[in-house]
């Protein structure tokens, strides 16, 4: 009896091993690790773009301005462009996943206190903490991609985690208004709570941890990577791309209601199309700086500029415009992947902080982008925004062009899985 019940113990420990692998084997193949990354950046996209949906209830809530309430939105920018590069050398060092995991419990709490903030000024606080963070966790997060995937595979690593980015500037406003309309502010804050401490839980069970013997480049060897003068080129491209993208996807409500007359319900639906068009172009972009890397940044300017004069000279009927904003949805978004992977691309030596420089420069491109196009708006009319978005297109497509012919480099792989 002693015996029968041994081998039955032994048979049930070797079966429960064996399906404690094959289920593992099956998570691998799924790749949860990307996933759960995937869904971080969701979360901080969610955070940082969903105000922009219930800034009418929280004007209403804390009986503060337009102009004021605004601030929820331009001092978390700010605080990105500024602070970006630094943070991430100072967080270069400790264990990656660990700080991944505790930039989303940081996202998670700032939004929980958020939502039951008393006062105007202790929301903008907790709004304004996790920002320092937000670059820190793209860095990360973009060479984490690289680094759990095939060499061959890193575009399209990157274009996964870019994913996460679509969905939530497709999602992440309508979601969270719908969310504070149909229930309240407060639980609103609660749903980005709640994503951002999934992604956190997620990370801390599914992504693997760093060896233990990879060498940190230090502050002064990272820094080093801004003598590089193809490096200073592809950053003036990344900024002068994301410039192009907003100086018009600013105004898309206003252009498509002054030059298609269109309603708030027809933008809406366009606002959907936009961004599911825009996650398809996203893919189809990772799957071609694959193969040609070059030659798709190359064109990358030519083609959004393509789609600026389509809408410029399309008919007002229904379908030429709806076709129209399909194509511009799926270039715009591919703008995402296409800068990143150019401006990393010649710093694969230091990739967290090239990846900081990037968030870092998109938003100073947004910045740039929206001001200049509101200028345009106000001195010429709303249609010279497409002018706008033209003339950043051309200095992008500059500097793309004097990179190639003057350093004569057709890097293939913008990360290396070793770093």
């Amino acid at each position: 009896m002693c015996y029968l019940y041994y081998t039955t113990l032994t048979r049930c420990r070797v079966k429960l091993s064996e399906l404690k692998n094959s289920c593992r084997d099956f998570l691998d193949s799924l790749n949860y690790s990307l996933f759960f990354i995937t869904v971080g950046v969701f979360g901080i996209i969610n955070t940082e773009l969903g105000i922009v949906g219930v800034l009418p209830m929280v004007m209403n809530k804390y009986h503060v301005s337009a102009v004021s309430a605004g601030m929820l939105v331009s001092s978390f920018a700010f605080i990105i462009a500024i602070f970006g590069p630094w943070m991430t050398l100072l967080l270069s060092r400790p264990n990656q996943k660990r700080v991944l995991m505790g930039i989303m419990a940081l996202f998670a709490g700032s939004n929980f206190v958020s939502s039951f903030a008393p006062s105007f000024e202790i929301l903008l606080l907790f709004r304004i903490l996790p920002a320092f963070f937000h670059p820190v966790y793209f860095s990360i997060a973009f060479a984490m991609a690289g680094a759990l995937s095939q060499k061959e595979e890193a575009a399209k690593a990157s274009a996964k985690v870019f994913l996460g980015v679509s969905i939530g500037m497709v999602l992440g406003i309508p979601l969270n208004s719908y969310i504070a309309n149909q229930l309240s502010l407060s639980t609103s804050f609660l749903f980005s709570a709640i994503v951002n401490g999934i992604a956190c839980i997620g990370i801390g069970i599914m992504v693997p941890s760093p060896s233990a013997k990879i060498n940190h480049l230090s502050f002064g060897n990272q820094l080093g990577i801004l003598r590089k003068p193809s490096l200073l080129l592809n950053m003036a491209a990344n900024c002068f791309i994301f410039s192009s993208m907003f100086s018009v996807y600013s105004y898309f409500s206003e252009y498509l209601t002054q030059r298609f007359e269109m309603n708030g319900a027809f933008i809406s639906l366009m606002l959907v199309v936009f961004g599911i068009s825009g996650v398809l172009g996203n893919w189809y972009a990772g799957k071609l700086l694959t193969f040609q890397m070059v030659k798709t940044v190359l064109f990358y300017p030519v083609a959004l500029g393509f789609c600026y004069l389509l809408l410029y000279f399309v008919s007002s009927s229904v379908i030429p415009v709806i076709a129209a904003i399909l194509l511009w949805g799926a270039v715009h978004t591919s703008g995402l992947i296409v800068s990143q992977i150019w401006l990393t691309s010649e710093a694969q030596e230091a990739p967290e902080f090239a990846n900081s420089l990037y968030v870092s420069f998109s938003n100073l491109g947004v910045t740039l982008g929206t001001a200049v196009g509101g200028w345009f708006i106000s001195d010429l009319g709303i249609n010279e925004i497409i002018r706008s978005g033209l003339v950043f297109a051309a200095l992008a497509l500059i500097c793309i062009t004097v990179k190639i012919v003057w350093f004569r480099e057709t890097p293939r792989h913008t990360i290396d899985p070793k770093h």
